[in-house]
């Protein structure tokens, strides 16, 4: 596991989720979207690659090398953000698929989100993954300006795909661009 530093997010790191960060992740899923995902939901993404937590405050060292288990937010530390994206099967080939993403509302503006999509991008690229989708809101005009700093284009409209009755919008980024 890899741990780098947000690039504008002043001592903010980024890691690899784990049990202890649950509890947090779910508290920004909950303040972040009125349809937000179960705890379990959460839990299927333990040990995945692609489910990436930020973590602010605290003292930034040591950070845990390749194939080490990443330590529970320490005293002063608290987990502002997170990502989930892992891969599914496209015709055979590796697809990547960022699930949720989201940023605690004290410390929206920072560079946190785009910290973590940058890295869930490189994880799903070392992965295997040479294009990458979501689904975000039609009204979701700051997500989607996020996306699109990372090239992401609008692929298609699907009617209706939140429980509300709003429609998604699917974009996708070729990482081979």
């Amino acid at each position: 596991m890899t741990t780098t530093r947000a690039a504008d997010g002043d001592g903010v790191r980024i890691r690899e989720a784990v049990q202890a960060d649950l509890l947090a992740v779910l508290r920004i899923e909950r303040a972040s979207f009125d349809q937000p995902w179960p705890f379990s939901a959460f839990e299927r993404y333990l040990g995945e690659p692609g489910f990436l937590v930020a973590i602010a405050g605290g003292d930034p060292e040591p950070y845990p090398l390749d194939g080490e288990e990443a330590p529970s937010p320490g005293p002063g530390e608290s987990v502002v953000g997170y990502v989930v994206a892992d891969l599914v099967r496209n015709h055979g080939r590796p697809l990547g698929h960022v699930k949720d993403i989201a940023v605690h509302p004290d410390h929206r503006g920072e560079g946190v989100g785009a910290t973590l999509l940058e890295r869930a991008l490189g994880v799903l690229e070392a992965r295997g993954a040479r294009s990458v989708k979501l689904e975000v809101r039609a009204s979701n005009d700051r997500a989607v300006s996020l996306y699109r700093d990372f090239d992401f284009e609008f692929l298609r409209t699907i009617p209706r795909y939140y429980d509300d009755g709003e429609d998604a919008h699917i974009m996708v980024v070729d990482l081979d661009a």
